[in-house]
């Protein structure tokens, strides 16, 4: 005798005593189910289901409240909203085995005790009450997500040595990606010396997009594993590559400058010893000094050159240049309170005269951007004063209060893009750069609890708009009442 089974829709099966066949319901009828019951599974035929697909031919099987179409993977509610009242079970088709005689025919039982447990195992890994499958789903869900994440990124790592240096190029961008917008640490732990040199082969011969993929790559290799044996074990296999093609006046240009990126951050990243970083730094000023020689073989001073780099052709260098001059204004001041400099007066004609450009030849945005930070630039080198910014990541805050604070952000957000606020919140090492201490773990409840309502979202961004279009009338020349002068 078999144990009473849960049926397809929530009913209990029942043994009858003339047959072994079992009865469900379905709403308010009662109709036979002609279900084979063996070891308190039901082994449905279900070819009925499709009858002008006479191609389609396996056997479905319930249990725990769960209907499962093997090869369909179609559940019990669909099923019975799709076919409604015209759901009509047939009986499992009877095999026919012939004898070792031959000849005769003998109704034989559908499936053995053998037969059933093979067909289980080989389309149904488990089964479960439908409560839990209800609250195991999402569980399932998020490991099966994590193994094709993960399945994808081994299939990046083993394209990196493609012949093909597209392929080698397009693998190095996904794992850039990754990289960028999660926390892959146990991960990149394992495999961080198979993707060093995979990292070490693009950069030797590899040209161009690819060497600086690859630079980029090194960089949030590094940033992944944070301050530790591991990140130096990188760095010290892949600096003097580094060194080599920043050497190498022939090399692409585009390489180079993200080459030297890595390697300045890299070393901020990787590297404890100070003589090693001094030697770096060293690097560096034979590199760029080579470019503002004087004649008589002394360097020039690097702030008329910063201020000449302010006049530009390119947007981008000018606001490069003019954050450079805050930048080293606001470092001369912290070292020595009462630095005063040559040309300050010319400095600040030039500065004014960026932040107010009307030059018709140039794009309005190029010009609405240029105007808005040498603002902020006249404002460092007159009068010393920074506009503090606030980042929001999460539940937390920080500010940006200086130009030192936003070039480093600026920095980290170089490589990390949009994946900035994530690292913020879980990277370790990121967040020991900006004093923000541990990781803070809020569950999703409390967040919930923490997240404003809409209304107030609203009130606030109202009052913000109100209070910025107050500041910035007091800027437009057309908004100023002359009388007030």
């Amino acid at each position: 005798r078999h144990v009473s089974s849960s049926c397809l829709i929530g009913e209990r099966c029942r043994e009858t005593a003339s047959s072994p066949w079992c009865r469900y319901k379905v709403g308010s009828r009662s109709l036979a189910a002609e279900h084979w019951c063996m070891r308190g599974k039901c082994i449905v035929s279900a070819n009925s289901l499709f009858p002008r697909s006479p191609s389609i031919s396996f056997y479905p099987l319930c249990h725990g409240n769960i209907f499962t179409l093997l090869d369909n993977t179609i559940k019990a509610g669909r099923v019975l909203a799709d076919f409604g009242s015209n759901l009509n079970l047939h009986k499992m088709p009877r095999t026919k085995k012939k004898n070792s005689k031959g000849g005769q025919h003998g109704a034989v039982q559908p499936f053995s005790d053998e037969d059933a447990s093979i067909e289980t195992l080989s389309h149904c890994s488990s089964f479960s009450d439908s409560t839990s499958v209800a609250d195991e789903g999402g569980d399932g869900s998020e490991d099966t997500a994590q193994e094709d994440f993960q399945y994808k990124l081994k299939g990046f790592i083993d394209s990196t040595v493609d012949k093909s240096a597209k392929t080698r190029q397009g693998a190095l961008d996904g794992l850039k990606t990754a990289m960028a917008t999660r926390i892959l640490y146990e991960f990149i732990s394992e495999r961080r010396m198979t993707i060093t040199d995979s990292i070490e082969r693009c950069l030797k011969k590899g040209k161009g997009e690819e060497q600086r993929a690859a630079a980029s790559l090194a960089c949030l290799l590094c940033i992944q594993l944070g301050s530790g044996i591991e990140s130096e074990e990188v760095f010290k296999t892949l600096k003097p590559i580094f060194k080599n093609i920043l050497a190498d006046g022939s090399a692409n240009i585009q390489a180079r400058q993200a080459v030297a990126t890595s390697l300045g951050l890299c070393t901020l990243v990787a590297e404890d010893d100070v003589l090693d970083v001094q030697a770096t730094m060293e690097c560096f000023e034979n590199l760029f000094t080579r470019s503002y020689a004087r004649a008589d073989g002394y360097p020039a001073q690097a702030s008329p050159k910063t201020a000449e780099a302010a006049e530009s052709e390119d947007v981008n260098m000018r606001i490069v240049a003019g954050e450079t001059i805050a930048l080293l204004f606001e470092l001369a001041r912290d070292t020595e309170p009462e630095f005063e400099f040559e040309d300050w007066d010319q400095l600040c004609v030039k500065l004014s005269a960026l932040a107010t450009d009307c030059n018709k030849h140039r794009a309005k945005n190029d010009k609405r951007k240029q105007r808005s930070v040498f603002r902020d630039v006249l404002k460092a080198v007159e009068d010393g004063d920074f506009q503090s910014e606030t980042i929001r990541f999460g539940t937390e805050r920080m500010s940006i209060d200086s130009w030192v604070r936003k070039r480093t952000y600026d920095a980290f957000r170089e490589f990390v893009g949009s994946g900035m606020n994530y690292h913020l919140q879980a990277n370790e090492f990121i967040r020991d750069v900006f004093e923000l201490g541990p990781p803070m773990l809020v569950d999703s409840a409390t967040m919930k609890a923490m997240k404003i309502s809409r209304f107030e979202r609203h009130l606030h961004n109202s009052a913000a708009f109100k209070a910025r279009t107050k500041a910035r009338s007091k800027f437009r020349d057309k908004r100023v009442d002359v009388g007030e002068f």
